[in-house]
């Protein structure tokens, strides 16, 4: 099971992830910073949840198991 967390702290509301798996991942309305839906998506997710903590210019998706 892969696990998602996100440091909102440290999101530059690019928008990378809302992109790439909006299922996952959406944005604040007043600022742009990432939203997350779902901390433990489908297996369907897992390479669009993977290519958005690649993308991500922050640094601020953070993943763990498989």
């Amino acid at each position: 099971m892969l696990h998602v967390d996100v440091e909102t702290e440290k999101c530059v509301a690019a928008g990378h992830c809302v992109l790439l798996a909006p299922e996952v991942f959406d944005q604040r309305d007043e600022d742009g910073v990432v939203v997350l839906l779902e901390t433990a998506p489908d297996q369907s997710l897992h390479d669009a949840v993977r290519e958005s903590a690649m993308m991500c210019p922050a640094a601020a998706i953070h993943l763990a198991g498989s």
